[in-house]
């Protein structure tokens, strides 16, 4: 137990800060909005609110990471939980433990992509669900804010192991066949999923070559979120390498990103087309509101049923369970498995990623290549300084959009289909951002898309500053 026998002090507060509770999760910087106390009343409210007899807690690589899972351990076990814990793992190696081994609930404690000063909660159920907003976050707010910040005990956790690596890798190792092997390049950004991930990889016939693959919450490499920026060595690494695809995993390997053999980053929406064409899932397919029209042609000319959702992980796993779809993806690139109880996992995703090109007779760019010709624009990120002028500047955005366009989709923030394209303005649902994407026929008419896009955003956001 020596991961736990110490925590840093903090100062004494009485209220636990409202911001950290987002559309699905709980996070903040520490130690200024999460820090022990929190944790402890977090857990308190988690065993409360669920009535949870044996919860499984796990953690990602953050330096807070040992001293929080001490602290919620405590709260659970404070109001009544039996709590296991599974030590350092992804996230779905944790939610996976917790379907499989019969727990009550769940609590990862990450901050998934974010820096390494920030950490948070994950919150699961034992059937697989998640809180989240609409779910059983607005009340686990509720009794948290009512405990307050408390001192948590000095004591040590009485919890046992329980070991989520043995079980994730058994279970994902039987549902993945390659027909020849792939030589790959992933970049485990010194995350959690460092370990896990390179034991399936290898098991399973990837001619695996790692990169910042030891595990470091100061993300030494490069911050734990695949982007253009950091992902430019793992680019280079594949042309070096003559690999046929890489592969950026997050913080907490819940999301992948991946790089075609030519050094091509693709969006979300790009892979889910991609294993769609290439597997044999037969039914419905989700994809989020930001992807390309492309994807419901991929997926009709399948012979699936596409199905469109909000953006957002509680939102897509939810939708995904609902509509019982064998797959479904953000643009992000999130990709959710049936085979895994609908859940997102980046370490999975690379795995089938393999496993799809194993079954194709072409190279991954050559299927980049044939897709139909349409100009889309990646994620665009505009920092709006608090939660309070983000959601303000939205209801002044949709206003704007929905009485100068036609047809508009509101299901997550404002989608206006306009005469060649679309262009997507919606909320961040984790951080005071607001996010905006087009696709258009050519890519003069995405770049004015894009510029009127960022205008009416901060026209809006100048706005609510007036």
């Amino acid at each position: 137990m020596r991961e736990f026998s110490h925590y840093i002090q903090v100062s004494e507060g009485s209220s636990v800060d409202p911001a950290i509770f987002r559309a699905y999760d709980a996070r903040g910087v520490y130690p200024r909005q999460i820090n022990e106390r929190v944790a402890y009343a977090l857990g308190r409210a988690f065993s409360r609110m669920t009535g949870a007899r044996r919860v499984l807690v796990g953690r990602d690589v953050r330096l807070s990471g040992p001293s929080l899972i001490r602290a919620v351990a405590l709260g659970l076990e404070d109001e009544g939980s039996e709590v296991c814990t599974a030590g350092m793992v992804p996230t779905p190696t944790l939610y996976l433990g917790v379907v499989e081994g019969r727990f009550d609930a769940g609590v990862q404690v990450t901050a998934s992509h974010n820096p390494p000063e920030w950490n948070g909660f994950k919150f699961v159920l034992g059937n697989g669900e998640t809180v989240s907003e609409g779910q059983g976050m607005e009340r686990l707010k509720e009794i948290a804010m009512s405990i307050g910040e408390t001192e948590p005990p000095r004591r040590d956790p009485a919890f046992s192991q329980f070991d989520a690596k043995a079980l994730y890798l058994e279970r994902v190792k039987s549902l993945v066949r390659l027909k020849r092997r792939v030589r790959m390049v992933v970049d485990f950004s010194n995350g959690a999923g460092c370990e896990v991930g390179k034991q399936f990889f290898e098991g399973i016939g990837i001619d695996l070559i790692p990169m910042n693959d030891v595990p470091d919450g100061t993300f030494p490499a490069h911050l734990p979120e695949p982007t253009t920026e950091t992902m430019r060595e793992l680019v280079e690494a594949v042309k070096e390498h003559g690999a046929e695809v890489g592969a950026g995993i997050d913080g907490d390997a819940d999301r992948a990103v991946f790089v075609d053999d030519r050094g091509r980053l693709l969006e979300g929406d790009v892979t889910l087309a991609f294993l769609v064409q290439n597997s044999d899932v037969k039914g419905k397919v989700v994809y989020d509101v930001s992807s390309s029209s492309i994807v419901e042609e991929v997926i009709r000319g399948r012979g699936c049923e596409p199905v469109i959702c909000r953006v957002g992980r509680a939102f897509m796993l939810r939708k995904v369970r609902e509509v019982r779809a064998v797959l479904g993806a953000e643009k992000s690139n999130h990709v959710y498995f049936s085979e895994l109880y609908g859940f997102d996992d980046g370490i999975f995703a690379v795995a089938k990623v393999a496993e799809a090109l194993s079954r194709s007779e072409s190279k991954l760019s050559d299927f980049v290549d044939r897709l139909p010709k349409v100009h889309a624009s990646t994620i665009y990120t505009v920092d709006v300084g608090t939660d309070d002028v983000k959601w303000r500047a939205m209801e002044l955005i949709a206003k704007r959009m929905t009485s100068s366009y036609e047809r508009v989709l509101t299901i997550d923030g404002v989608k206006a289909y306009l005469p060649e394209g679309w262009v997507l303005i919606r909320p961040s649902n984790t951080m005071p951002q607001i996010k905006y994407v087009a696709e258009a026929r050519t890519e003069e008419t995405l770049n004015s898309y894009l510029r009127m896009a960022k205008t009416v955003i901060d026209e809006a956001v100048r706005g609510v500053r007036a």
